[in-house]
């Protein structure tokens, strides 16, 4: 165990398990559970808080678990109560990607950037992240405080390229110009011709899980592939299209199609901009299921207008939840809400890939899958 002493650790909840409640349940034999109120699993025990079920899920009548009693699901109070000691003894924070941003209400937690970290019960030891990107949480701030962070690296990767094909056929035809007039009474209405895959140049910025799972749902549709990662990849398991690796510059001035699955961080914030748009084909089309900043959204919308971008299809923003109006206003984007991860299954994936490396946490003092700036740490 990692912890010696006779006492369970403390492991607390941030947000809520939707899915894994069989897996959530199982962790209460190895430590204490503490949850917000207004997060608890479904059924009578949150009524018994005063939390009214979640309409979207269906009621658990025999969810209990041990509460820490806050009243206010905000950020200033949980950097109060860290403050106050009320989290003092937590060992493993299991996090949720709406403890960042509940669209619509109060952050529950916020970032968790320096001002955060600085304030974390001294006792605190792991945070497990539910999301395979990871700039919600200041991971070089918990490294220097000792504490070793994990996100969900392959949970994701078939959801999050479904969606990216689907982004890249439709951005391929421009299909949201006819299906919305057909919605509207106007049959095809304004709709141009669009175009076909085979033969295309699809550019994979970042063969990492996603990408690469990509490159497997576009092979059927004969692209000519290739990627650019900061490194060539060497294991041909880790390339299974055999796709041909490229410059950052080659793949901007020779793709037809440039899908974008770069995590964000200082080095790709931003990194495609008006002067990547200049180098790019005339006619190209933007796919981005990865992350809204890596992109500006002011010279995308500038490329769109001018024609160097023949369309664009965006599952993530640069703003969230605000969308640039000149996205929103232009018929030559397909837009999705950041659904990217948003099935049954991979919600499932992704909360017991969180749950399974609180237990290893628990139980070996390290994660299964820790991110990079603290993949050495162990307890």
């Amino acid at each position: 165990m990692a912890m010696l002493s006779s006492e369970k650790p403390v492991v607390l909840l941030l947000g809520q398990i939707f899915f894994a409640f069989a897996e959530w349940d199982a962790l209460a034999a190895v430590a204490e559970l503490r949850v917000r109120p207004e997060n608890l699993p479904i059924g009578s025990s949150a009524a018994a808080h005063g939390v009214p079920p979640t309409p979207f899920h269906k009621p658990k009548a025999d969810r209990c678990f041990d509460t820490q009693q806050i009243h206010d699901g905000d950020r200033d109070r949980f950097l109060s109560d860290c403050k106050s000691g009320v989290h003092d003894g937590v060992f493993a924070i299991s996090r949720t990607y709406d403890s960042v941003q509940r669209f619509g209400t109060a952050q529950l937690t916020g970032r968790f950037d320096q001002e955060v970290v600085d304030v974390l019960p001294q006792s605190l030891k792991f945070v497990c992240h539910n999301g395979a990107g990871y700039d919600q949480i200041d991971a070089q701030a918990c490294a220097n405080r000792g504490i070793s962070v994990s996100n969900t690296p392959g949970a994701a990767d078939a959801s999050t390229a479904n969606t990216a094909i689907y982004l890249l056929l439709g951005a391929l035809r421009r299909a949201h110009v006819p299906a919305t007039a057909l919605r509207e009474g106007q049959w095809r209405g304004s709709m141009d011709l669009g175009h076909d895959p085979d033969g295309k140049v699809l550019g994979i910025l970042g063969l990492g899980g996603i990408g690469s799972a990509l490159a497997l749902r576009a092979a059927p549709f004969n692209f000519q592939m290739q990627y650019h990662n900061r490194n060539p990849i060497v294991h041909p398991s880790s390339n299974p299209t055999n796709a041909t690796y490229v410059s950052f510059e080659e793949l901007l001035r020779t793709s037809d199609i440039i899908s974008i699955h770069l995590p964000l961080s200082d080095v790709t914030r931003g990194i495609i901009g008006q002067k990547e748009f200049q180098m790019m084909k005339d006619g190209v089309i933007i796919v981005n299921t990865a992350r809204g900043a890596i992109l500006d959204e002011n010279a995308l919308v500038d490329a769109l207008n001018q024609g160097k971008v023949f369309s664009a299809g965006l599952d993530v923003y640069e703003n969230e939840p605000d969308v640039h109006p000149g996205l929103i206003e232009s018929d030559k984007v397909l837009l999705l809400p950041h659904v990217g991860t948003a099935t049954v299954e991979t919600q499932f994936k992704m909360e017991a890939l969180v749950i399974a490396n609180v237990k290893s946490a628990l139980e070996n003092g390290s994660l299964l899958t820790p991110v990079v700036e603290t993949r050495t740490s162990k307890l």
